[in-house]
Formats: C-alpha cells, structure tokens, sequence
C-alpha cells in the first residue's frame, strides 16, 4: 500500500460559535474523506490511519466540542447534545467548504455523522463504519449502566457511570478483546484520560452519556438514509467490542445488501491493531465510488 509523503496539519477554525481543532493532509483538490471519532477519545485516534489515504484523498479529522484540542468558550453556553454535536460539524462542514464527503464514523462519530448523512443525503460519496452504530442489536451488555442512567438519571446513577471516565476505564476500552494488549500505544489511552480529566469536562460526559439515549430515537432515520441512497457501504468492526457488538455490523445489510461487513479480531479501538487492514479495506472501497458521485 503506498504510504503518502504529506505531513499532517493540524489547523483550527471557527464554526458555531466554537474553536474545532483539525487533522488534515493530502491534496486540496482530492476527493474529501471525513473522519469522525468517538467516546473518549479525539482525532488523535486516526493518527496512523490518515498518512495511510492522503496520497490520494483530502483526509480532514476534527475534535468534537468537549473532546481533544476543541475549545468551547464559557460565553457559548454550549448545551452538550448528540444534535448540538451535529450543528456544530454542520458547521465545520460549511466552514471549510466541503460539499462532497466520504464519512468515517466510530462510536460518538455515528449518531453525529449520521444527523448530517440524514440531513445532507447528496453529500456523502460513500460509508465507512467502524464500531459506528445504527442498529438496537449492535449494542452490547457493557450499556447496561447506562441503560440504567437512561431510566433514572439520578445522582446515584450518575455516579455509577463516571467510572466510565477513569484511567483504568478508558485504558480497558483500548485493550479489551485484543489479542496482544503490549501492541495498543500507551500514549493513545493516557492522552484521552487527560483530556477527560480537565476541570468540568467530566460532568460534559455525564451530560452526553445520558444524551445517547435520543440517538436510538434517530435510528430509524439512519436507516432510511441506508435504505434510500445505499452509498457504497463498509462496516469493519472489531469483533471484541463488549459496548458495540456485531449484530450492529451485520445489519447494515438490511438496508444496504451491497454493504461491505468486515468483522477483525481486535476490540473497540480497532485502528489501533488493524490499521493496515482498514486502510486498505477503505482504499478499495473508496476506488469503486462511481465517478458521478463524487461531483
């Protein structure tokens, strides 16, 4: 696989009243491929994926407001909801000028990257989940406390579920399910930790956790857009994922029989042991995109 001569920049720009921080590298004029991170991490986790498309594609990465090197100014008054999220890529979207796009999604990056798939249908050139969830089945035990705080989103419940936000957590998000835990970069799942551990970013969190109970209201429309358009579809998913599992993946052919599944034996993080498998897996998909969709 060639391996592209870009360095990657590291930019920000105002969009929706915030500061997005962003990765970017490849050619100006190349087609776009959007990439969309997930819970707890940042853009930081594509670091390894990005040098591996921009020969050939515009790869661009931002940090979602309360994750990574976003800064949401205090005056904002930013309401931290998975629509909110969505607004503000919106934004970032307009801001840099994209009008076609091939969407890399993970965790928090699905039902965000989805609210702009479902609203701007005729922008996205083509589909990539990974660990990305749209489907009640894809979620697995590890929900149960959140499903809790769902219910009853009481002080206690509350409680419970910040011990999502430690470092013992986030450190077991990166190396449950995967077969040799010494190849997970140490750097990946301490940099999250401090992140998540700046003053007031905790109670952000808390806010989304009980958020993400709306994305499953949202997934009907989710799927109708996988229905209605069927862009060319891969769903590459760690198979050892304990959060989502993978009945999600499988069930993208329901509405997209021509979906790629794809499913590697690693966990949540699946970039961080597979990332030569899902660049190459993506490069194919990528190179089948009918020329047509791209303009």
């Amino acid at each position: 696989m060639p391996h592209a001569t870009n360095r990657v920049a590291f930019h920000a720009v105002q969009a929706d009243g915030v500061d997005i921080f962003y990765r970017e590298a490849g050619p100006a004029d190349g087609p776009v491929v959007l990439l969309l991170h997930g819970f707890p991490t940042s853009s930081h986790m594509f670091r390894d994926l990005i040098p591996l498309l921009a020969d050939q594609y515009r790869v661009i990465a931002p940090d979602l407001p309360g994750f990574g090197f976003t800064n949401v100014p205090a005056e904002r008054n930013y309401v931290y909801t998975f629509d909110n999220l969505a607004a503000t890529m919106e934004a970032f979207v307009g801001a840099l000028g994209l009008r076609k796009y091939a969407l890399y999604v993970f965790d928090y990056g699905a039902p965000t990257g989805y609210r702009l798939a479902a609203a701007h249908p005729e922008r996205v050139t083509a589909l990539v989940s990974q660990n990305g969830n749209a489907y009640l089945e894809g979620l697995g035990d590890a929900w149960e406390p959140l499903r809790k705080y769902w219910a009853d989103p009481s002080p206690a419940n509350r409680e419970v579920v910040r011990g999502f936000l430690t470092l013992e957590a986030t450190k077991w998000q990166y190396v449950h399910g995967v077969a040799n835990p010494d190849s997970v970069a140490p750097e990946a799942y301490h940099l999250d930790a401090a992140l998540l551990a700046r003053p007031g970013n905790a109670d952000i969190q808390l806010d989304l956790f009980l958020d993400y109970a709306n994305n499953l209201e949202q997934y009907p429309r989710f799927q109708q857009f996988f229905r209605e358009w069927r862009v060319p579809t891969l769903a590459i998913w760690g198979r050892n994922d304990p959060f989502f599992i993978p009945p999600g993946a499988e069930a993208y052919r329901r509405d997209n029989p021509d979906a790629i599944v794809t499913l590697l034996d690693t966990g949540h993080f699946a970039l961080e042991t597979h990332v030569d498998e899902i660049a190459a897996a993506m490069r194919a998909l990528l190179a089948g995109v009918p020329p047509e969709r791209l303009v």
